[in-house]
């Protein structure tokens, strides 16, 4: 423990940073105000654009008070580039959407399953979705207008008829309509199963008509209007896992955007939620990075601002608790023993196939590694819950803690459970460990830079970086824990090689929009300009970055390391 303190004091005292918020009440922009000494110059722009690449924004919720502000000023950044832009808004059409969740509706979920969104979310979220983009003079389209009775028809019909256990696999023309509305259904619930909720099939149907009657509306949408692409955030649940699911299909280009870690910025990605995306990027993307001194700096300045999140407008703890000896008190975790770390995630969050999985699921594959912990009194296993199952914004309603009990009512002495409300941190247990075993959390890309062995099991985005012991199957991830304890720290080749990746998608795949100013509480930002100049070509990189990849298909990558003087330094295997 004693070898341990030093560094892990030095990285505390590096990673407590302060930071200031502005409180701003306007949830969504006011686009004549924001715009009004160049409301003339705005109009000439959009007449102008007219006729060109055409684009669909189909915010679908427009009530949204993170995505529409966004989506509606790549709108107009779009327009005065020429394109001429689309919305697309559900108008109280939908009976099942994102927007809606077992928190938001409370206990009354028999009003949800009789009446849907309607009859509480839509009254607030069609008319400010309207209210803030018909101001701006541009097209929008409402999902009613593109469903036939016939399909409608159909739609209910089948969402009736069908066996519930059959939805999560059903393809419609090649569409993965059931897998979206389980993954829609499953975020409403912040479950990873419906097996034990009363309402649970009946919401699922709810959520398999609403994914039917999306896939309806945009073929016919896209088929009609021939667009060039279409850009929505998130890319996955319900409506948007659809658009994709049809764009795709239709030839049309498509662009999911999500709000990022790191303050004023966004993850934006060509194809497919940036959930696969980042899976899937290949490594030439970053491994070139001319690597620097300042670079090196850059990057880990800023992944132990993230112990307190000083630098993110998403983190759990402000003040956790580092020192190793009372984090030994508290859980009775010898540091002088190996120890190896196991950091979950969300069970309900994001649940999509991922063909590269050594287990089903995040549940099996904690279970499984606490029976083989369990036969390996030689090795302390620290499972750290993610704090997001409370403080997450929506907290999980099936705690991991729970299921590990259920099975495992007596923990061997090896064992210790770490759960969400815990201030510990997760980084100083993770340096602390021999080896850090995770399935999907993105903390494997920070503690890779750090030098700490990480053995993946899941979908993970560090995988397939070259920088992590990445299990091909279960046999294959038993294996792997079989060589515990590891007893060495990676070598300095591939930490620079982690620290690239963690540049990579922290500085260039997390996007910075100048305009947009951060505040206090929710929604995180608002929109704030000088007037019209602000969003024009060449005053802003990352909107441009932004604007380029949606109509031309450039990467979505900003160029963080022209902006940091670089001095290269050696590396040495």
């Amino acid at each position: 423990m004693n070898r341990l303190k030093p560094r892990l004091a030095a990285l505390v005292r590096r990673s407590k940073a302060p930071t200031r918020q502005r409180t701003d009440a306007n949830l969504y922009p006011d686009w004549r105000a924001l715009l009004a000494a160049d409301w003339a110059r705005w109009t000439d722009a959009r007449d102008k654009a007219r006729g060109g690449p055409r684009i669909l924004v189909a915010t679908s919720m427009g009530g949204h008070p993170e995505m529409t502000p966004v989506e509606s000023l790549v709108a107009v950044a779009l327009t005065l580039r020429g394109a001429e832009v689309d919305f697309l808004l559900c108008d109280e059409f939908l009976p099942a959407c994102m927007h809606a969740s077992y928190r938001r509706l409370g206990e009354n979920q028999e009003a949800f399953v009789a009446q849907g969104p309607a009859g509480s979310l839509c009254r607030a979220c069609w008319p400010q979705g309207k209210a803030t983009y018909e101001p701006l003079g541009l097209r929008v389209l409402r999902y009613s207008e593109w469903v036939t009775s016939v399909e409608l028809e159909q739609a209910s019909h089948l969402a009736q008829t069908i066996d519930a256990a059959a939805i999560p696999g059903y393809r419609l023309d090649g569409l993965a309509i059931g897998e979206h509305a389980l993954a829609g259904a499953l975020r409403y619930f912040a479950k990873g199963t419906l097996d034990d909720e009363p309402y649970g099939e009946p919401i699922l149907r709810r959520y398999f008509r609403a994914s039917l009657l999306s896939a309806f509306a945009i073929r016919r949408l896209l088929a009609t209007r021939g667009y060039e692409c279409a850009v929505f955030n998130h890319g996955i649940y319900v409506p948007q896992g659809l658009i994709g699911e049809v764009a795709r299909q239709s030839g049309v280009r498509v662009v999911n955007w999500i709000v990022a870690y790191r303050k004023r910025s966004f993850i934006f990605s060509h194809d497919d939620t940036y959930h696969h995306t980042l899976m899937t990027e290949p490594v030439s993307a970053w491994e070139t990075i001319p690597w620097s001194e300042a670079l090196d700096e850059e990057v880990m300045s800023y992944l132990t601002s993230r112990w307190h999140g000083s630098r993110d407008w998403i983190y759990f703890h402000k003040t956790p608790q580092e020192d190793l000896d009372q984090i030994a008190a508290a859980t009775g975790i010898d540091f002088s023993k190996p120890l190896v770390t196991l950091l979950t995630n969300v069970m309900w969050d994001a649940q999509l196939h991922y063909p590269a999985n050594a287990f089903p699921n995040m549940l099996d594959w904690v279970l499984q590694t606490i029976s083989y912990f369990s036969r390996r009194p030689d090795l302390q296993l620290a499972i750290r819950v993610h704090p997001a199952e409370l403080s997450g914004t929506i907290p999980s309603r099936q705690p991991i803690l729970a299921e590990i009990h259920r099975a495992f009512p007596t923990l061997p002495p090896n064992i210790f459970l770490i759960g969400p409300e815990s201030s510990i941190s997760t980084y100083v247990l993770s340096l602390a460990a021999d080896t850090v075993i995770i399935y999907g959390t993105k903390t494997g890309v920070e503690v890779t830079s750090f030098g700490v062995p990480t053995l993946v099991a899941g979908e993970a985005w560090i995988r397939g970086k070259g920088v992590t012991i990445d299990a091909l199957s279960a046999e294959d991830y038993f294996r792997q824990l079989d060589r515990l304890p590891l007893g060495y720290r990676m070598d300095e080749a591939t930490q620079q090689r982690a620290r690239k990746y963690a540049f990579h998608f922290f500085f260039r795949r997390m996007i910075p929009l100048g305009m947009v100013e951060q505040q206090e509480g929710w929604p995180r930002f608002r929109i704030a300009l000088s007037g019209l100049d602000d969003l024009l070509p060449g005053c802003d990189p990352g909107l441009d970055v932004i604007c380029d990849g949606i109509l031309t298909g450039a990467p979505f990558v900003y160029p963080a390391e022209t902006l940091i003087a670089t001095a290269p330094i050696p590396v040495h295997a």
